[in-house]
């Protein structure tokens, strides 16, 4: 049963998408009940795929009953059931969030979402290269026209800067592919690994350097440093239900490097580059926190940390780093993808420019005279503002590693498995410095926006609705469950993680030998 699970999850959103787009964009309100209850459909198969997967066993799905590596298959192991997971639970929130009013500023919404959904779930679950690029550029083609949903100058001129360096990191991805096909004659990914192997040292040198493009392709889409400068604009710029979809697609290209260079080179080959390229990340996101002039940008910034953070902990560490790693992958996407929902709450809040006239007041000195005092002192917080300020702390206290929410349990993890570290201990406690640094900058960018937000002279009642709310006090209540529930999950991605380190059940079960 378990094998015939593992295609549902690709087949259900590719067949909702595309029927959606047969029904007329003036039946919106049916258009997104079928979307809401195939997403609810997804949440429930991952659930249980995530439950199957429990299990030492890789389970395979085998299309046409082709054997391995003639056939396309399908591998769920524990990383790949929980990632899928976190795709559609992350979709149904945005979905939920669209529900007000975005799923009708603009056409064909709702079958964007399925395709990416799509797109997403076969990039988990593909146990073949060509496969993962063709996943990759269905999730992209769907994500392209996320990003300019809704229009306007700013957000179509930073979706085309995205547009055009995804592209040239899919013909990388594709330039990639063929050097690893020519020279090993396969693009199955455990037999790449027996067959790279075998190879003579010319060719193998040759299948290393695809790989390497491979790589390239894979750390653009991660937006490791130097190329993840177009990320924080363009997520900024997006739609709040799509920018909360696409923090989990930075997390595509870190799972593809974590399953193949895991698989192909044993964890051994480019760890330094792997580590520094993601101190280097860290670093460029703490930087761009701190300069930070507006929330969506904050939280961009805040995925290159969080990328950063688990390029660093694959790079250094063993089979631990990596269960830690993977269970901060899992809060701080939750918790950023929260965020972006809730950045278009709190803007209501805010008269325009008001965010820039403050920081140009505090470098000018402007505005520092003490105001005439008034016959009222204080006044009335709305309702609404009590939920936005609590919502906002939630999220500070997450995404900078704060107690006593999970954000803290992953980093302390990811740090006291890091001083463990035998091999390289001087970088190991080099990531652990700028892990705290990292915390230090989103604290003082969070106090400094919060003030901001919710002190300042200018702010205005929002107006916010229940199904503007709810999904982001559903994703607070995701990160508070990963809290209370931290050993349980701690223990399901460790296992996971030894699976990943030590792949010979993986190789087994896909090659059936």
């Amino acid at each position: 049963m378990i094998e015939h699970l593992l295609v549902a999850p690709i087949v259900l959103p590719l067949a909702v998408g595309a029927a959606l787009l047969l029904v007329d964009e003036r039946r919106h309100r049916a258009k997104a009940i079928v979307s809401l209850c195939a997403t609810l459909a997804l949440v429930a198969l991952a659930v249980l795929l995530a439950a199957r997967a429990d299990a030492p066993v890789t389970h395979v799905y085998r299309l046409g009953s082709w054997p391995a590596p003639f056939g396309i298959v399908l591998v769920a192991d524990r990383l790949s059931a929980a990632m899928v997971l976190l795709a559609a639970v992350l979709a149904l929130a945005a979905l939920w969030f669209s529900l007000a009013r975005w799923d009708r500023a603009g056409p064909h919404f709702h079958t964007l979402v399925q395709f990416l959904l799509a797109g997403l779930s076969g990039a988990f679950l593909t146990g073949d290269v060509f496969n993962l690029f063709v996943f990759f550029e269905l999730l992209l083609a769907a994500s392209y026209g996320l990003a300019l949903y809704g229009g306007g100058a700013q957000r179509t001129r930073a979706s085309l800067h995205y547009i055009v360096v995804n592209l040239a990191a899919s013909l990388l991805f594709l330039v990639g592919v063929s050097l690893v096909y020519g020279v090993a004659g396969t693009l199955n990914m455990a037999d790449i690994v027996t067959r790279v192997s075998a190879l003579p040292p010319a060719d193998r040198v040759l299948a290393e350097v695809g790989i390497g493009v491979l790589a390239v392709a894979f750390f653009i889409k991660a937006g490791m440093w130097p190329l993840g400068f177009w990320l924080a604009p363009a997520y900024a710029a997006a739609a709040a239900p799509a920018a909360a979809l696409f923090s989990i697609m930075t997390k595509v290209g870190v799972y593809a490097v974590l399953r193949l260079w895991l698989l192909v080179f044993g964890g051994t080959s480019g760890a330094e580059l792997l580590a520094f390229g993601g101190m280097a990340t860290l670093v460029y996101g703490v930087v761009g926190m701190l300069a930070s002039q507006n929330l969506g940008a904050l939280a961009g910034y805040g995925l290159l940390v969080s990328s950063g953070t688990l390029l660093a902990a694959i790079g250094l560490g063993d089979a631990a780093s990596t269960a830690a790693g993977l269970y901060y992958l899992f809060v701080s996407t939750v918790a950023i993808a929260a965020f972006f929902l809730l950045i278009e709450l709190v803007g209501r809040a805010r008269e325009a420019g008001a965010d820039v006239l403050a920081v140009t007041a505090e470098a000018f000195g402007l505005g520092t005279q003490e105001a005439e005092p008034q016959a009222e002192v204080g006044f009335a917080v709305p309702a609404a503002m009590v939920f936005l300020g609590l919502a906002f702390l939630g999220c500070g206290l997450v995404i900078a590693g704060l107690p006593p929410l999970s954000g803290f349990l992953a980093k302390f993890a990811l740090m006291d498995a890091l001083v463990r570290e035998e091999q390289n201990p001087a970088a190991a406690w080099i990531v652990v410095a700028l892990l705290l640094a990292s915390s230090l900058a989103a604290t003082i960018a969070f106090v400094r926006a919060g003030v901001r937000i919710f002190w300042a002279a200018e702010r205005v009642p929002p107006t916010v609705r229940l199904a503007e709310i709810a999904p982001i006090a559903a994703l607070l209540v995701v990160c508070v469950a990963l809290t209370v529930l931290a050993g349980p999950a701690l223990d399901y991605l460790g296992e996971g993680a030894q699976a990943l380190h030590a792949p010979a059940s993986y190789l087994e079960e896909v090659l059936g030998q």
